[in-house]
Protein backbone atom coordinates (compact mmCIF):
# COMPACT_ATOMS: atom_id res chain seq x y z
CA UNK A 1 0.00 0.00 0.00
CA UNK A 2 1.12 3.51 -1.00
CA UNK A 3 0.76 6.29 1.74
CA UNK A 4 -2.65 6.95 0.71
CA UNK A 5 -3.32 2.95 1.37
CA UNK A 6 -4.25 2.13 -2.57
CA UNK A 7 -1.63 -0.33 -3.88
CA UNK A 8 -1.33 -0.32 -7.56
CA UNK A 9 -2.92 -1.63 -10.43
CA UNK A 10 -0.69 -4.26 -12.49
CA UNK A 11 -1.46 -2.21 -15.49
CA UNK A 12 0.18 1.40 -13.91
CA UNK A 13 3.26 -1.14 -12.85
CA UNK A 14 3.50 -2.62 -16.59
CA UNK A 15 3.27 1.63 -17.63
CA UNK A 16 6.82 1.86 -16.05
CA UNK A 17 8.74 -0.98 -17.78
CA UNK A 18 10.75 0.70 -20.34
CA UNK A 19 10.33 -1.78 -23.13
CA UNK A 20 8.13 -4.67 -24.18
CA UNK A 21 11.31 -7.07 -22.55
CA UNK A 22 11.31 -5.92 -19.44
CA UNK A 23 7.20 -6.16 -19.26
CA UNK A 24 7.16 -9.72 -20.18
CA UNK A 25 10.17 -10.58 -17.93
CA UNK A 26 8.70 -8.87 -14.77
CA UNK A 27 5.06 -10.01 -15.71
CA UNK A 28 6.81 -13.87 -15.23
CA UNK A 29 8.88 -12.69 -12.04
CA UNK A 30 5.67 -11.18 -10.81
CA UNK A 31 3.81 -14.49 -10.93
CA UNK A 32 5.72 -17.24 -10.22
CA UNK A 33 9.93 -15.17 -9.24
CA UNK A 34 11.90 -16.77 -6.79
CA UNK A 35 11.49 -14.49 -4.29
CA UNK A 36 12.95 -15.64 -0.99
CA UNK A 37 11.78 -12.34 1.07
CA UNK A 38 9.41 -9.67 0.76
CA UNK A 39 7.74 -6.75 2.37
CA UNK A 40 6.13 -3.22 2.41
CA UNK A 41 5.79 -0.41 4.66
CA UNK A 42 2.77 1.89 5.72
CA UNK A 43 5.34 4.94 3.97
CA UNK A 44 5.98 3.39 0.60
CA UNK A 45 8.32 1.22 0.27
CA UNK A 46 8.48 -2.25 -0.66
CA UNK A 47 11.50 -4.86 -0.65
CA UNK A 48 12.63 -8.26 -1.75
CA UNK A 49 15.34 -10.87 -2.45
CA UNK A 50 15.31 -12.45 -5.84
CA UNK A 51 16.91 -15.35 -6.81
CA UNK A 52 19.36 -14.85 -9.62
CA UNK A 53 22.02 -16.75 -11.64
CA UNK A 54 24.80 -16.13 -8.79
CA UNK A 55 24.88 -17.34 -5.81
CA UNK A 56 23.41 -14.28 -3.89
CA UNK A 57 20.26 -13.14 -4.29
CA UNK A 58 19.35 -9.33 -5.74
CA UNK A 59 18.05 -7.00 -3.34
CA UNK A 60 15.85 -4.87 -4.43
CA UNK A 61 13.99 -1.94 -2.94
CA UNK A 62 11.30 0.48 -4.26
CA UNK A 63 10.02 3.95 -2.96
CA UNK A 64 6.56 4.14 -4.09
CA UNK A 65 6.46 7.99 -3.54
CA UNK A 66 9.12 8.55 -6.45
CA UNK A 67 8.74 6.14 -7.73
CA UNK A 68 12.44 4.73 -7.17
CA UNK A 69 14.22 1.98 -7.61
CA UNK A 70 17.20 0.11 -6.51
CA UNK A 71 18.73 -3.29 -7.50
CA UNK A 72 22.08 -5.28 -7.05
CA UNK A 73 21.59 -6.68 -10.50
CA UNK A 74 23.77 -6.08 -13.18
CA UNK A 75 21.07 -4.63 -15.38
CA UNK A 76 21.09 -1.59 -17.14
CA UNK A 77 17.39 -0.83 -17.87
CA UNK A 78 15.33 1.41 -15.44
CA UNK A 79 13.28 -0.07 -13.79
CA UNK A 80 14.90 -3.19 -13.61
CA UNK A 81 12.59 -6.72 -14.51
CA UNK A 82 13.37 -7.62 -10.30
CA UNK A 83 11.76 -3.81 -9.59
CA UNK A 84 8.60 -4.70 -12.14
CA UNK A 85 8.29 -8.07 -10.61
CA UNK A 86 8.39 -7.00 -6.82
CA UNK A 87 6.20 -4.40 -7.85
CA UNK A 88 3.37 -6.61 -9.38
CA UNK A 89 3.86 -8.78 -5.96
CA UNK A 90 2.93 -5.97 -4.23
CA UNK A 91 -0.17 -4.92 -6.62
CA UNK A 92 -1.66 -7.80 -5.82
CA UNK A 93 -4.08 -7.40 -2.33
CA UNK A 94 -4.05 -11.21 -2.41
CA UNK A 95 -0.22 -11.70 -2.85
CA UNK A 96 2.79 -12.63 -0.39
CA UNK A 97 3.68 -8.89 -0.17
CA UNK A 98 2.12 -8.50 3.62
CA UNK A 99 1.64 -4.70 4.94
CA UNK A 100 4.32 -3.91 7.52
CA UNK A 101 5.03 -0.94 9.65
CA UNK A 102 8.44 -0.65 8.15
CA UNK A 103 10.29 -1.68 11.47
CA UNK A 104 10.72 -5.23 9.40
CA UNK A 105 12.51 -4.14 6.50
CA UNK A 106 15.98 -5.47 6.24
CA UNK A 107 19.07 -3.49 6.85
CA UNK A 108 20.26 -2.71 3.20
CA UNK A 109 16.54 -1.44 2.46
CA UNK A 110 16.58 1.23 5.26
CA UNK A 111 19.89 2.26 4.51
CA UNK A 112 19.23 2.95 1.04
CA UNK A 113 15.56 4.25 2.34
CA UNK A 114 17.58 6.73 4.76
CA UNK A 115 19.78 7.84 2.26
CA UNK A 116 17.36 8.90 -0.06
CA UNK A 117 15.15 10.78 2.65
CA UNK A 118 18.27 12.56 3.76
CA UNK A 119 19.38 13.81 0.37
CA UNK A 120 15.95 14.83 -0.11
CA UNK A 121 16.09 16.96 3.36
CA UNK A 122 19.61 18.71 2.79
CA UNK A 123 18.58 19.58 -0.72
CA UNK A 124 15.53 21.17 0.61
CA UNK A 125 17.35 22.71 3.62
CA UNK A 126 20.87 23.82 2.09
CA UNK A 127 21.28 27.25 1.48
CA UNK A 128 22.60 28.42 -2.16
CA UNK A 129 25.86 28.52 -2.45
CA UNK A 130 27.17 32.29 -2.87
CA UNK A 131 28.28 32.94 -5.95
CA UNK A 132 31.97 34.81 -7.17
CA UNK A 133 29.86 37.44 -8.97
CA UNK A 134 33.66 38.72 -9.94
CA UNK A 135 34.41 35.39 -11.06
CA UNK A 136 31.71 34.30 -13.00
CA UNK A 137 31.17 37.54 -15.02
CA UNK A 138 34.50 37.04 -15.93
CA UNK A 139 33.94 33.50 -17.22
CA UNK A 140 30.70 34.46 -18.53
CA UNK A 141 32.57 36.80 -20.60
CA UNK A 142 35.12 34.42 -22.10
CA UNK A 143 32.60 32.02 -23.30
CA UNK A 144 31.04 35.03 -24.99
CA UNK A 145 34.43 35.47 -26.59
CA UNK A 146 34.65 31.73 -27.57
CA UNK A 147 31.00 31.44 -28.73
CA UNK A 148 30.88 34.57 -31.04
CA UNK A 149 34.66 33.52 -32.61
CA UNK A 150 32.81 30.20 -33.14
CA UNK A 151 29.63 31.55 -34.73
CA UNK A 152 31.94 33.62 -37.11
CA UNK A 153 34.11 30.80 -38.59
CA UNK A 154 30.75 28.73 -39.08
CA UNK A 155 29.28 31.57 -40.88
CA UNK A 156 32.67 31.91 -43.19
CA UNK A 157 32.30 28.08 -43.86
CA UNK A 158 28.72 28.53 -44.92
CA UNK A 159 29.81 30.77 -47.57
CA UNK A 160 32.29 29.15 -48.45
CA UNK A 161 29.88 26.24 -49.19
CA UNK A 162 27.26 28.10 -50.97
CA UNK A 163 30.15 29.31 -53.12
CA UNK A 164 31.45 26.25 -54.17
CA UNK A 165 27.90 24.82 -54.92
CA UNK A 166 26.00 21.90 -53.02
CA UNK A 167 27.00 19.66 -55.33
CA UNK A 168 30.43 19.70 -53.65
CA UNK A 169 29.08 18.65 -50.08
CA UNK A 170 28.69 15.05 -51.29
CA UNK A 171 31.96 15.20 -52.64
CA UNK A 172 33.66 16.55 -49.38
CA UNK A 173 32.12 13.50 -47.22
CA UNK A 174 31.07 13.84 -43.36
CA UNK A 175 34.88 14.41 -42.07
CA UNK A 176 34.52 17.79 -42.59
CA UNK A 177 31.03 18.63 -40.76
CA UNK A 178 32.27 16.35 -38.00
CA UNK A 179 35.37 18.64 -38.07
CA UNK A 180 33.73 21.77 -38.10
CA UNK A 181 31.49 20.38 -35.16
CA UNK A 182 34.35 19.83 -32.93
CA UNK A 183 35.28 23.50 -33.58
CA UNK A 184 31.83 24.54 -32.48
CA UNK A 185 32.16 22.45 -28.94
CA UNK A 186 35.58 23.73 -28.43
CA UNK A 187 33.81 27.36 -28.93
CA UNK A 188 31.63 26.10 -25.99
CA UNK A 189 28.69 26.31 -28.72
CA UNK A 190 26.84 22.69 -28.62
CA UNK A 191 24.08 24.01 -30.37
CA UNK A 192 25.96 24.80 -33.51
CA UNK A 193 27.45 21.54 -33.22
CA UNK A 194 24.53 19.19 -33.01
CA UNK A 195 23.32 21.49 -36.29
CA UNK A 196 26.32 21.33 -37.95
CA UNK A 197 26.64 17.39 -37.32
CA UNK A 198 22.79 17.34 -38.82
CA UNK A 199 23.98 19.06 -41.84
CA UNK A 200 26.66 16.88 -42.67
CA UNK A 201 24.06 13.68 -42.76
CA UNK A 202 22.31 15.20 -45.31
CA UNK A 203 24.18 15.04 -48.36
CA UNK A 204 23.64 11.81 -50.16
CA UNK A 205 20.85 10.77 -47.96
CA UNK A 206 17.96 10.98 -50.74
CA UNK A 207 16.24 12.14 -53.25
CA UNK A 208 16.02 15.76 -53.25
CA UNK A 209 19.03 16.46 -50.26
CA UNK A 210 20.27 19.57 -52.05
CA UNK A 211 17.03 21.51 -51.40
CA UNK A 212 17.13 19.90 -47.41
CA UNK A 213 20.76 21.18 -47.38
CA UNK A 214 19.96 24.68 -48.65
CA UNK A 215 17.07 25.18 -46.18
CA UNK A 216 18.96 23.87 -43.24
CA UNK A 217 22.15 26.26 -43.91
CA UNK A 218 19.96 29.07 -44.23
CA UNK A 219 18.70 28.36 -40.57
CA UNK A 220 21.96 27.98 -39.45
CA UNK A 221 23.28 30.80 -41.42
CA UNK A 222 20.46 32.82 -39.83
CA UNK A 223 21.62 31.87 -36.61
CA UNK A 224 24.98 32.66 -36.54
CA UNK A 225 24.02 36.30 -37.91
CA UNK A 226 21.43 36.55 -35.14
CA UNK A 227 24.32 36.20 -32.64
CA UNK A 228 26.40 39.05 -34.22
CA UNK A 229 23.60 40.88 -33.58
CA UNK A 230 22.00 39.56 -30.58
CA UNK A 231 22.47 42.70 -28.06
CA UNK A 232 20.25 44.44 -30.63
CA UNK A 233 17.30 41.87 -30.41
CA UNK A 234 14.34 41.86 -28.12
CA UNK A 235 14.88 40.53 -24.72
CA UNK A 236 12.79 37.12 -25.61
CA UNK A 237 14.41 36.38 -28.96
CA UNK A 238 17.55 37.52 -27.84
CA UNK A 239 17.02 34.25 -25.06
CA UNK A 240 15.58 31.88 -28.09
CA UNK A 241 19.23 32.89 -30.10
CA UNK A 242 21.35 31.99 -26.89
CA UNK A 243 18.75 28.67 -26.38
CA UNK A 244 20.06 27.62 -30.32
CA UNK A 245 23.99 28.33 -29.36
CA UNK A 246 23.29 26.18 -26.76
CA UNK A 247 24.34 28.58 -23.61
CA UNK A 248 23.31 27.15 -20.60
CA UNK A 249 19.64 27.61 -19.01
CA UNK A 250 17.98 26.73 -16.04
CA UNK A 251 14.18 25.84 -15.32
CA UNK A 252 12.77 28.94 -13.73
CA UNK A 253 9.72 30.71 -12.50
CA UNK A 254 6.94 29.15 -9.81
CA UNK A 255 6.40 25.19 -10.28
CA UNK A 256 2.80 24.78 -11.91
CA UNK A 257 0.95 21.50 -10.05
CA UNK A 258 -1.02 20.01 -12.84
CA UNK A 259 -2.53 15.91 -13.40
CA UNK A 260 -0.43 15.89 -16.36
CA UNK A 261 -1.10 12.81 -18.95
CA UNK A 262 1.80 11.74 -20.66
CA UNK A 263 1.29 11.74 -24.19
CA UNK A 264 3.65 9.97 -25.63
CA UNK A 265 7.41 9.14 -25.31
CA UNK A 266 10.28 8.23 -27.53
CA UNK A 267 14.22 7.69 -27.90
CA UNK A 268 16.49 8.75 -30.12
CA UNK A 269 20.03 7.85 -30.29
CA UNK A 270 23.58 8.69 -32.03
CA UNK A 271 27.36 7.54 -30.99
CA UNK A 272 27.35 9.84 -28.03
CA UNK A 273 23.82 9.88 -26.55
CA UNK A 274 20.72 8.64 -25.92
CA UNK A 275 17.90 11.43 -25.94
CA UNK A 276 13.95 10.67 -24.69
CA UNK A 277 11.37 12.75 -25.17
CA UNK A 278 8.16 12.68 -23.26
CA UNK A 279 5.37 15.39 -24.03
CA UNK A 280 2.94 16.08 -20.86
CA UNK A 281 -0.25 18.35 -21.27
CA UNK A 282 -1.91 19.51 -18.04
CA UNK A 283 -5.50 18.66 -17.42
CA UNK A 284 -6.42 21.96 -15.65
CA UNK A 285 -3.45 24.41 -17.46
CA UNK A 286 -4.06 23.09 -20.79
CA UNK A 287 -0.55 23.70 -21.18
CA UNK A 288 1.73 21.09 -23.01
CA UNK A 289 5.32 20.22 -21.70
CA UNK A 290 8.70 18.41 -23.20
CA UNK A 291 10.71 16.42 -20.36
CA UNK A 292 14.11 15.58 -21.64
CA UNK A 293 16.31 12.83 -20.31
CA UNK A 294 19.68 11.73 -20.94
CA UNK A 295 21.87 8.10 -21.36
CA UNK A 296 25.53 7.61 -22.44
CA UNK A 297 24.98 5.95 -25.76
CA UNK A 298 23.47 1.94 -26.09
CA UNK A 299 22.31 3.13 -22.47
CA UNK A 300 18.26 3.89 -21.69
CA UNK A 301 17.85 6.90 -19.79
CA UNK A 302 16.68 6.52 -16.14
CA UNK A 303 13.56 8.84 -16.75
CA UNK A 304 10.45 6.29 -17.57
CA UNK A 305 6.82 7.60 -17.49
CA UNK A 306 3.92 5.39 -18.64
CA UNK A 307 2.50 6.12 -21.49
CA UNK A 308 -1.84 7.05 -21.32
CA UNK A 309 -1.38 7.27 -17.60
CA UNK A 310 -1.76 10.31 -15.47
CA UNK A 311 -0.18 11.94 -12.94
CA UNK A 312 0.29 14.37 -10.78
CA UNK A 313 2.98 16.72 -10.54
CA UNK A 314 4.62 20.08 -10.55
CA UNK A 315 6.95 21.38 -13.77
CA UNK A 316 9.38 23.95 -14.12
CA UNK A 317 9.45 25.75 -17.42
CA UNK A 318 13.04 26.80 -19.14
CA UNK A 319 13.19 29.82 -20.97
CA UNK A 320 12.06 30.34 -24.85
CA UNK A 321 13.74 28.91 -27.43
CA UNK A 322 14.08 24.96 -25.63
CA UNK A 323 11.01 23.82 -27.58
CA UNK A 324 8.58 24.28 -24.40
CA UNK A 325 10.85 22.13 -22.15
CA UNK A 326 10.33 21.87 -18.37
CA UNK A 327 11.75 20.16 -15.38
CA UNK A 328 9.87 17.55 -13.45
CA UNK A 329 9.63 17.99 -9.72
CA UNK A 330 8.02 16.20 -7.23
CA UNK A 331 5.17 13.80 -8.10
CA UNK A 332 2.11 13.24 -5.74
CA UNK A 333 0.64 9.54 -5.49
CA UNK A 334 1.10 6.67 -8.24
CA UNK A 335 -0.36 7.22 -12.00
CA UNK A 336 -3.69 6.36 -12.53
CA UNK A 337 -5.93 6.37 -15.79
CA UNK A 338 -6.81 9.92 -16.46
CA UNK A 339 -10.03 11.29 -16.87
CA UNK A 340 -10.21 13.46 -19.94
CA UNK A 341 -7.91 14.10 -22.61
CA UNK A 342 -6.99 16.50 -24.91
CA UNK A 343 -9.21 18.31 -27.34
CA UNK A 344 -8.08 18.08 -31.06
CA UNK A 345 -7.88 20.73 -33.18
CA UNK A 346 -8.64 21.28 -37.21
CA UNK A 347 -5.99 21.52 -39.66
CA UNK A 348 -6.15 25.49 -39.86
CA UNK A 349 -5.57 26.02 -36.11
CA UNK A 350 -2.74 23.39 -36.27
CA UNK A 351 -1.18 25.46 -39.05
CA UNK A 352 -1.50 28.19 -37.15
CA UNK A 353 0.28 27.06 -34.23
CA UNK A 354 2.62 25.88 -35.89
CA UNK A 355 3.27 29.87 -37.59
CA UNK A 356 3.21 31.13 -34.14
CA UNK A 357 5.78 28.63 -32.51
CA UNK A 358 7.80 30.13 -35.90
CA UNK A 359 7.13 33.53 -34.96
CA UNK A 360 8.55 33.22 -31.39
CA UNK A 361 11.48 30.83 -32.65
CA UNK A 362 12.41 30.77 -36.11
CA UNK A 363 14.44 27.59 -35.45
CA UNK A 364 11.57 25.30 -33.94
CA UNK A 365 11.58 22.42 -35.95
CA UNK A 366 7.88 22.14 -35.01
CA UNK A 367 5.14 21.88 -32.30
CA UNK A 368 2.95 19.82 -30.66
CA UNK A 369 -0.58 19.85 -32.05
CA UNK A 370 -3.55 17.31 -31.06
CA UNK A 371 -5.04 17.14 -34.51
CA UNK A 372 -8.87 15.67 -34.76
CA UNK A 373 -11.27 14.54 -35.90
CA UNK A 374 -9.01 13.18 -38.72
CA UNK A 375 -8.56 9.99 -40.66
CA UNK A 376 -5.66 8.84 -41.81
CA UNK A 377 -5.29 8.17 -45.37
CA UNK A 378 -2.97 7.88 -48.81
CA UNK A 379 -1.86 10.75 -50.56
CA UNK A 380 -3.56 11.18 -54.14
CA UNK A 381 -0.46 10.57 -55.98
CA UNK A 382 0.25 7.70 -53.83
CA UNK A 383 3.61 8.83 -52.35
CA UNK A 384 2.50 9.45 -49.34
CA UNK A 385 0.01 9.96 -46.25
CA UNK A 386 -2.00 12.51 -44.70
CA UNK A 387 -3.81 12.92 -41.94
CA UNK A 388 -7.75 14.87 -43.80
CA UNK A 389 -10.53 16.18 -42.13
CA UNK A 390 -13.37 13.48 -41.94
CA UNK A 391 -15.31 15.60 -44.77
CA UNK A 392 -12.31 16.16 -46.98
CA UNK A 393 -11.89 19.84 -46.83
CA UNK A 394 -8.26 20.31 -45.10
CA UNK A 395 -5.56 17.08 -44.37
CA UNK A 396 -1.73 17.25 -43.27
CA UNK A 397 0.44 15.60 -45.20
CA UNK A 398 2.19 12.78 -42.66
CA UNK A 399 5.77 13.33 -42.34
CA UNK A 400 8.41 11.53 -44.64
CA UNK A 401 10.54 9.89 -41.69
CA UNK A 402 6.64 8.31 -40.08
CA UNK A 403 5.26 7.08 -43.00
CA UNK A 404 8.54 5.02 -43.23
CA UNK A 405 7.60 3.38 -39.31
CA UNK A 406 5.84 0.92 -38.13
CA UNK A 407 3.72 3.47 -36.37
CA UNK A 408 1.85 4.62 -39.13
CA UNK A 409 0.52 1.10 -39.83
CA UNK A 410 -0.52 1.00 -36.42
CA UNK A 411 -2.19 4.08 -36.64
CA UNK A 412 -4.36 3.19 -39.78
CA UNK A 413 -5.65 -0.23 -37.70
CA UNK A 414 -6.46 1.95 -35.02
CA UNK A 415 -8.40 4.22 -37.53
CA UNK A 416 -10.15 1.25 -39.81
CA UNK A 417 -11.45 4.58 -41.92
CA UNK A 418 -13.10 6.13 -39.01
CA UNK A 419 -11.86 9.07 -37.40
CA UNK A 420 -9.32 9.43 -34.65
CA UNK A 421 -7.73 11.98 -32.87
CA UNK A 422 -3.99 12.51 -32.78
CA UNK A 423 -1.33 13.80 -30.95
CA UNK A 424 2.25 14.56 -32.59
CA UNK A 425 4.91 17.10 -33.47
CA UNK A 426 4.12 19.30 -36.64
CA UNK A 427 6.39 20.74 -38.47
CA UNK A 428 7.73 22.17 -41.80
CA UNK A 429 8.19 18.24 -42.96
CA UNK A 430 4.62 17.45 -42.55
CA UNK A 431 2.95 15.79 -39.04
CA UNK A 432 4.88 13.12 -37.33
CA UNK A 433 2.19 11.43 -35.19
CA UNK A 434 3.36 9.80 -31.67
CA UNK A 435 0.07 8.33 -30.03
CA UNK A 436 -3.93 8.82 -30.69
CA UNK A 437 -6.96 7.26 -29.54
CA UNK A 438 -10.39 6.58 -31.23
CA UNK A 439 -13.71 8.43 -30.40
CA UNK A 440 -15.90 6.48 -28.09
CA UNK A 441 -12.27 4.48 -26.44
CA UNK A 442 -9.79 6.75 -24.48
CA UNK A 443 -7.44 4.33 -24.26
CA UNK A 444 -4.15 5.91 -25.52
CA UNK A 445 -1.92 4.05 -28.01
CA UNK A 446 1.31 5.10 -28.50
CA UNK A 447 2.51 5.59 -32.17
CA UNK A 448 6.37 6.29 -31.60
Amino acid sequence: MTQQGVRWAAEQVLALAPDAASRKAGSRLGASGPWSEAGCSNEGAVWGLCKGSGSKPYRTVVDTTGPAYQCSCPSRKFPCKHALGLLLLWSDPEGPVALGDGEGAPDWARTWLAGRTERTARKKAAPAAPADSEAARRRAEQRAERVSAGASELEQRLEDLLRGGLAAAEQSGYSLWEETAARMVDAQAPGLAARVRELGAIPGSGPGWPVRLLEESSLLYLLVRARRRQAELPEALSSVVGARLGLPVRAEGPPLRDTWLVLAQYDTADARLTTRRAWLHGASSGRTALLLSYGAAGKAPELTLPVGLAMEAELTWFPRGTGGRAELGERFGAPAVPSSRPTGVDVTEALGRYGQAVREDPWTPHCPVTLGPVVPAPLPDGRGWQLAAPDGSAALPVSASAAAGSGLWRLVSLSGGAPVTVFGECGHRGFTPLSAWAEGDEAVVPLS
